[in-house]
């Protein structure tokens, strides 16, 4: 990606003749996906791949290559493709809601230029469909080879992992959780970061019809200073707001796993699961799932007052241009839709801030299994459960 951006690899396609289209990249069709730039690109990232396959396989190889690398290979180019369908009803939004202002304002566009139109979104809308029904098959059998490939590392090693205060829940549980969780935020992560590289290009064009911002006036680059600075507000908010989720959830999970562990022990033995037992851990399930209640309390409110606010930014900031009378309908939607990707790319702490607490506490509790097995010092919490309930040898 860095050579394709910024080592000139875009332009290679001269080489194989398929030399670069002036303004491929604001077709408003379905042959956006089949200009020369776009077949250039998929056939440098296939070589790309197979270059980096051939020297892991030989560096590195392993039962789980297959999937690990090529699979991931795969995903990476689903999430690249999802960002130019982006672009594509980008560049559609601008010409088709011109013609609706026009059939509206003027009253001399035939019917069929919107009809047309509409055929040009439902062509480039239904082909993504099939394909995001075919990746998300996919992403269903990686996900759970990954699974696989950590339950069956854990089982090799479980005479040494089962003293673990919750060492079955973690086995089968957060395994599943932790491939689905940390494929979430990964492919998350690469739609950021393209969805910047594809729409940061397209919001500096889309930026020159902005007059100026409210408060601050004339500025260069008004809507990306205007997404940058809104983003990096959000995201700061919801990071001070939820600070204490973590070790919330890890807490959680530990109350949730010792009141599940002494019923199972009550299946079995009639001295274990009484109710005094069951009444005191219960209430430990209780008193952390209340605070957990009092502190998303605060942080929602923080999380959804910033998400209301954001419905309207863009408008916020364009009404000195709409007051200028320098934006069409066309224009305007294409800037909400380009600084909505743009924003939501710099915003990704905020829309992923729940699912990073998850993981960070389903990464703590399968942390402590690596501890042993590498032979590090464990978590405070799994020392003191080992001490009270390891037996002597």
């Amino acid at each position: 990606m860095f050579l394709w951006h910024v080592g000139g690899a875009s332009g290679w396609g001269n080489y194989i003749g398929l030399p670069q289209e002036e303004g491929a990249n604001q077709v408003a069709t379905l042959r956006f996906f089949y200009t020369n730039d776009i077949l250039w690109y998929y056939i440098y990232y296939a070589l790309c791949v197979l270059a980096f396959t051939l020297f892991w396989f030989k560096m590195a190889p392993h039962r789980w290559q297959w999937w690990s690398v090529l699979g991931s290979a795969f995903i990476i180019f689903s999430v690249g493709y999802s960002v130019q369908v982006s672009v594509a009803l980008n560049n559609w939004r601008g010409p088709f809601f011109d013609k609706v202002n026009q059939a509206i304002n003027e009253k001399d566009l035939p019917a069929s230029e919107l009809y047309w139109g509409l055929v040009d979104f439902a062509l480039i809308a239904f082909v993504f469909i099939a394909v995001l029904v075919m990746v998300r098959f996919f992403t269903s059998h990686y996900l759970f080879r990954w699974r696989k490939a950590m339950t069956e590392y854990y089982q090799d090693n479980w005479g040494r992992l089962r003293h673990i205060e919750g060492a079955s829940q973690r086995v089968q549980e957060d395994t599943q959780r932790f491939a689905k969780t940390m494929e979430d935020l990964a492919t998350s992560a690469i739609d950021a970061v393209l969805t910047l590289i594809a729409f940061m290009p397209i919001l500096i064009r889309l930026g020159e019809n902005v007059t100026e911002l409210p408060l601050i006036g004339a500025v260069p680059y008004p809507l990306v200073v205007a997404a940058i600075a809104w983003s990096l507000f959000g995201t700061v908010l919801l990071v001070v707001a939820g600070i204490r989720l973590p070790g919330l959830y890890f807490n959680n999970q530990k109350v949730e796993a010792a009141y599940r562990k002494e019923l199972v022990y009550g299946e079995d033995d009639l001295e274990r699961a009484a109710p005094p037992t069951l009444r005191e851990l219960f209430e430990n399930v209780r008193k952390n799932y209340f605070r957990l209640y009092f502190h998303y309390m605060y942080f929602n409110v923080a999380r959804y007052m910033y998400l209301q606010a954001d419905n309207i930014f863009t408008i916020l900031i364009l009404i000195p241009s709409f007051a200028a009378g320098t934006l069409t309908l066309g224009l305007f939607q294409q800037i909400a839709s380009a600084f909505g990707q743009v924003s939501n790319s710099f915003q990704y702490l905020v829309n992923s801030w729940s699912t990073i607490v998850e993981l960070l506490s389903i990464h703590k509790r399968l942390k402590a299994f690596e501890a042993i097995l590498d032979g590090d010092e464990l978590p405070t919490e799994d020392q003191e459960y080992l001490a009270k309930n390891m037996p002597s040898e």
